[in-house]
């Protein structure tokens, strides 16, 4: 559905707050069609990105942990955002 949003699970060291906020935020955007959030602080767009963030932290801690690391970084740790 949305090809920017990478795996997070199995990430070495694990994701971040700031990379499943990330997916969360551009999983909103997909969804809704708000294409960009600036100036969006609608407490609408605030919840739901609150909201699929909190299932994606709930469903990365719920699952096993993957033998094999994803193919693809996500883009936080390829623009040097995210310090592994």
């Amino acid at each position: 559905m949305c090809r920017n949003i990478t795996t997070l699970r199995g990430l070495e060291p694990p994701a971040t707050e700031e990379e499943i906020t990330a997916a969360a935020v551009q999983y909103v955007r997909k969804v809704s069609g708000v294409t960009t959030t600036a100036g969006m602080a609608r407490p609408e767009f605030v919840a739901a990105v609150e909201a699929v963030a909190t299932a994606t932290r709930d469903v990365l801690l719920a699952l096993p942990p993957r033998r094999q690391p994803p193919a693809t970084e996500p883009p936080l740790r390829r623009l040097g955002v995210v310090q592994p």
